[in-house]
């Protein structure tokens, strides 16, 4: 089913469009749940440092893939609201076609520099011959993350975010029962873990592929769409290599700050792994609002419609506001036991309800703030804000503090749990300033 985003009640749109991209994201997101509950059992402390360690550079990997596709939807969805059908077809082609250029690039250069970057993030002894097992298989599946995300952002530019929930709930169910028969009787350790991965990671691309296919939407396109076009190929990378940057960076912060974590023993290294998963879990339904921002302004300031694109950034932060509230609750009550159907470890335990606690607290109001209003920057056309943002949370910020309150001040895993925890408050005001200098110079009088 297609919303027309430039419609209706904004709030009831925005959340009708965001609830799909919710249900599609904690799916998602138990690929790596399930590879580390299932590796943790079976593996014990060192399994889950392993697959965290790995798990965070290939959220660097996934953030290239998911900045081009975002970067292409954001034109796609301008197109389809201003109903610019040719417009909307030299989008798809040109993003196809970079699509494909760029996963050989970037399975080349991840099979070329996962061994250097797992060594320099110090990933403990014990852990790294199955944290290298791992991404070993993982890079190859990089081909089916780009796809699927490519795909997945055309779906959403036409008002589509229902598609990609079912493709997800097949996905995970096949990830899941594969993890379970690769690493327990088959033995197959990090490596059983990774190949689970892949092959759900392929079944997502190939089902969004077989839906577009499905409804003809490649039905007017002819070959020439799909030829290299520098002009196109640089529209998409002007809005989405800064998208990616700010992805890669966030991310890189992660891998770094990780390496801060490792060098605080087995037992800290994994239950930070195990937090900082549960963090990713949490954040699903602020980074759905987000989405739905996004491809919300992107279609109303295509339509010529500055106002409602306003609102939807309003409504985006109050969906995400209200989210967030609830989640953090959850967490702070739930942690001890959250953290211990990974790992039920007193040592883990007790390291990861520390850190659940401190991280997913009230900085997760904070971020909430800040990725709904980088996620609108992006959706009308500013995707500079929003990476000079992550610059600021992820380098100068979360890296910095955790460099000073968890090395110099000796602090240790305490000190690097207050950096994450302090870090996103600033980037929240930047985001607030930003979203009111835009209304005060866009907006219509009946705003």
């Amino acid at each position: 089913m297609e919303l027309d985003l430039t419609r209706g009640q904004v709030t009831l749109t925005l959340a009708r469009f965001a609830l799909p991209l919710l249900g599609a994201n904690l799916l998602q997101s138990l690929y790596n749940l399930a590879d580390m509950a299932v590796v943790g059992r079976f593996l014990g402390s060192p399994g889950l440092a392993a697959v965290s360690s790995a798990s965070t550079l290939c959220y660097i990997l996934t953030s290239l893939c998911t900045g081009l596709a975002t970067g292409g939807g954001v034109l796609a969805a301008r197109c389809q609201g201003a109903g610019d059908q040719p417009g909307l077809r030299r989008v798809v082609g040109a993003l196809c076609s970079l699509a494909a250029a760029a996963g050989i690039l970037l399975t080349a250069g991840s099979l070329l520099l996962y061994g250097p970057v797992l060594r320099a993030m110090e990933v403990p002894p014990d852990a790294m011959p199955l944290a290298l097992s791992y991404m070993g298989v993982i890079c190859w599946g990089t081909p089916f993350v780009l796809g699927y995300n490519i795909l997945c952002a055309i779906l959403r530019s036409l008002g589509d975010s229902r598609s990609p929930l079912g493709f997800v709930a097949l996905a995970a169910a096949v990830n899941m029962g594969l993890d379970l028969l690769l690493v327990g009787p088959l033995d197959q350790g990090a490596f059983g873990a990774a190949l689970a991965t892949v092959a759900a990671q392929a079944l997502s691309f190939l089902c969004a592929l077989r839906s577009l296919l499905r409804r003809g939407f490649f039905r007017a396109f002819r070959s020439a769409d799909f030829r290299p076009r520098l002009p196109s190929w640089g529209a998409i990378l002007r809005m989405g290599l800064p998208t990616a940057a700010q992805m890669v960076v966030v991310n890189l912060s992660y891998l770094l700050v990780t390496g801060f974590f490792n060098g605080c023993g087995t037992d800290a290294a994994a239950a930070a792994g195990i937090g900082l998963k549960l963090n990713t879990f949490a954040a699903m339904p602020c980074w759905a609002v987000g989405q739905a921002v996004t491809t919300m302004a992107g279609q109303c300031v295509g339509a010529g419609d500055p106002c409602r694109a306003g609102r939807s950034a309003l409504r985006g932060l109050a969906l995400a506001l209200a989210s967030s509230g609830i989640v953090v609750a959850a967490v702070f009550w739930g942690a001890p036991t959250l953290v211990a159907l990974f790992d039920p470890s007193p040592a883990v335990v007790a390291y990861g309800t520390e850190y659940l606690r401190r991280c997913c607290s009230l900085n997760f109001l904070a971020y909430a703030v800040m990725y709904v209003l980088d996620s609108f920057a992006t959706g009308v056309g500013r995707p500079a804000l929003a990476m000079g943002n992550a610059l600021l949370h992820a380098l100068v910020l979360r890296l910095g503090l955790s460099w000073l309150l968890g090395v110099q001040m000796a602090m240790g895993f305490s000190g690097l749990c207050w950096a994450e925890m302090l870090s996103p408050f600033p980037c929240a005001l930047a985001g607030l300033l930003f979203l009111r200098l835009w209304l005060r110079r866009e907006r219509p009088l009946d705003f």
